[in-house]
């Protein structure tokens, strides 16, 4: 029964959306810049409460059900009551329109994280299980579906949505590895059920799905208020809220209803804009980070931009030609035009603050506000340690981390890992796999050990 439920940890699209764009237009080999968009302005105590207690997913799992498979989790990390009490961060209770109980999963599956024992909001979740075995299936929600039927016909009324979707998209979402994520693919699913405008569920797809699975690392929300566009290579512009509610496909019955949580949005927003990045919390060998940061300054500011008293961030985008790092994220997000047609015609892409995907052949530089704690590295989670991006060399190209007992290395900053001795399994990382590959970003090669040693010194400051 607990398969039942692993299915929920695939619904954060907030990180990512749509695996699929148009071919972009010409591009040089030079960095462009992302002109800002205008944000919509919300109440950030308001954007928490509904983040972390809203119905932005309308149906999930009857809560009797899901307490009976999962239990109560060993801590309250967000100090909720009365239900949500009994339930992990990840979940909220939600009541149906017939009166049930519901268990539905929210954006904190990918967007927090555990982290020394504490519950970092804003952290990308880099322990979710995609791999096969962990994926719900058709079956097993036919099953589900069976007994609510004969034994609770309000229960299942109530759940019904959210188990059509399910039985549908399961089969979709496998990954080669544990830690990664597999949102893309998710988006594009949903997409592809859904009528751009209406949002009405068609329970065969309306477009082609593309067969490959791009994994990806979610990226920190903190990092979110200094940047113009969204996701890894941009493509989100516009209106950000539009991006961020996009969990809300999942079980929708019409843009009437996505206009209630559309309205709440902007406070979500007005939260995420109000996180802060973890601060390193081991010794600092202040002189050695000052010179770092002189490194820093000369090699990496212009396009990660600059911290302390001068902060400031470039937005700037990286074609592929310089940053050279695994291609297959942002080809497929341009690969099966279908996919950006019907977002930009969708009910997303309408209105007074509309959003739309704009694509490009390459990788935003990405702000490094606690980069310390995002570990792993690259867009795809490939390089387990920032002592490894900045030195290509060692980059294993096979490595296993302990998923059960993780920890982390303060000097290296990343991940602890072992090389393991078979490279097969869904806890050992294989960089040879297409859209697994740890190569690029190889700037730091340059350098000497010691300028490596004091710039990685510097990066715990930030």
């Amino acid at each position: 029964m607990k398969k039942l439920f692993v299915l929920f940890i695939l619904l954060s699209l907030a990180g990512t959306f749509i695996a699929a764009v148009r071919k972009p237009a010409q591009q040089n080999d030079k960095a462009q810049y992302i002109p800002e968009s205008k944000q919509r302005v919300g109440d950030a105590g308001a954007g928490f409460t509904y983040l972390t207690t809203g119905d932005y997913v309308k149906s999930g799992i009857p809560y009797d059900f899901f307490l009976l498979a999962t239990g109560k989790p060993k801590k309250n990390y967000l100090a909720r009551n009365g239900l949500n009490a009994n339930i992990s961060h990840e979940f909220t209770v939600v009541q149906s329109a017939n009166g049930e109980n519901l268990v539905a999963p929210n954006c904190l599956q990918c967007h927090a994280q555990v982290f020394n024992d504490s519950l970092v909001i804003g952290m990308g979740n880099s322990f979710s299980d995609f791999t096969p075995g962990r994926n719900l299936n058709r079956d097993a929600y036919t099953k589900l579906e069976e007994i609510l039927r004969k034994n609770s016909p309000a229960k299942y009324e109530a759940s019904k949505a959210f188990i059509q979707v399910a039985k549908t998209i399961g089969p979709y979402l496998t990954t080669q590895v544990k830690g990664v994520n597999a949102a893309d693919r998710l988006a594009a699913v949903l997409a592809a059920h859904r009528d751009p405008l209406s949002f009405k569920w068609s329970g065969q797809p309306l477009l082609d799905i593309p067969a490959e699975v791009i994994p990806s690392d979610v990226p920190a929300w903190w990092l979110l208020k200094k940047k113009h566009a969204m996701f890894y290579n941009g493509f989100g512009r516009g209106d950000f809220g539009r991006f961020l509610m996009a969990s809300n496909l999942l079980t929708v019955n019409d843009t009437a209803e996505s206009r209630t949580v559309d309205n709440r949005i902007p406070d979500v927003l007005a939260y995420i804009y109000t996180l802060e990045a973890p601060k390193y919390p081991k010794p600092i060998d202040a002189k050695l980070a000052k010179k770092g940061e002189i490194i820093f300054i000369r090699n990496c500011s212009k396009c990660h931009g600059k911290y302390g008293a001068n902060e400031e961030y470039p937005n700037l985008l990286i074609p592929a030609s310089i940053i050279k790092t695994d291609s297959a994220l942002y080809k497929s997000n341009y690969q099966n035009e279908q996919f950006v047609e019907w977002f930009n015609k969708s009910w997303f892409a309408q209105g007074d603050h509309p959003a739309k995907l704009v694509p490009y052949s390459g990788y935003i530089a990405p702000p490094l506000d606690g980069v310390w704690s995002t570990a792993p590295y690259l867009h795809n989670g490939s390089v387990p340690n920032i002592e490894a991006v900045l030195n290509s060399k060692l980059r294993p190209s096979h490595w296993q981390r302990d998923f059960d007992k993780p920890q982390y290395d303060y000097e290296k900053l990343g991940w602890q890992y072992k090389i393991p001795s078979a490279q097969t399994g869904n806890t050992v990382y294989n960089t040879t796999l297409p859209g697994y590959g740890n190569y690029g970003h190889y700037f730091g090669d340059k350098l000497s050990n010691k300028e490596r040693a004091a710039l990685l010194e510097y990066l715990k400051t930030l």
